[in-house]
C-alpha cells in the first residue's frame, strides 16, 4: 500500500465510508492534510491514530 493515501484510500484502508473521512478531517478529528484543495494521510500517522484511539478507549473501560 502507498504510504500517502487519498480520501478514497484511506476510507478503504480503515473500511469507512469515503464520506465519514471527509467529515472527521473537516472536524480535525483525524490526522491529515490539504493540499491544493485535496486531501491526503500519511498510512503510518493513521496506524498511530488508531493505537491511541484503542489507549483511550481501553483508559475509559477502566
Amino acid at each position: 500500500m502507498k504510504e500517502i493515501l487519498t480520501p478514497q484510500d484511506a476510507a478503504k484502508y480503515l473500511s469507512v465510508h469515503v464520506r465519514t473521512i471527509y467529515r472527521l478531517a473537516k472536524k480535525g478529528e483525524i490526522p491529515g492534510r490539504k493540499i491544493g484543495g485535496s486531501w491526503r494521510f500519511k498510512k503510518n500517522t493513521l496506524d498511530e491514530w488508531l493505537s491511541g484511539r484503542e489507549n483511550l478507549s481501553f483508559q475509559k473501560k477502566r
